[in-house]
């Protein structure tokens, strides 16, 4: 289950939601049932976990390219 973003247009408020297949989300604040979806920044790694890594993770600019899924790409 991803967990998305979203701003509230009616009551600006800005919250998360995990999003299961079919859900709609829902303002908490208010009830609006058409919140604006934001970017998210990606999860980052912390030393001793295993999530996405960060750009400081990738080689350096002047090293040979990777694969097409590179950070730097």
């Amino acid at each position: 289950m991803p967990l998305f973003e979203y701003a509230c247009s009616r009551c600006e408020s800005r919250f998360e939601v995990l999003i299961r297949n079919g859900d709609r989300p829902v303002c908490p604040e208010c009830g609006d049932d058409a919140p604006e979806k934001l970017l998210s920044a990606a999860a980052s790694r912390i030393a001793g976990t295993a999530s996405l890594p960060v750009a400081g993770g990738c080689p350096p600019a002047d090293a040979p390219p990777c694969s097409p899924h590179c950070c730097r790409l």
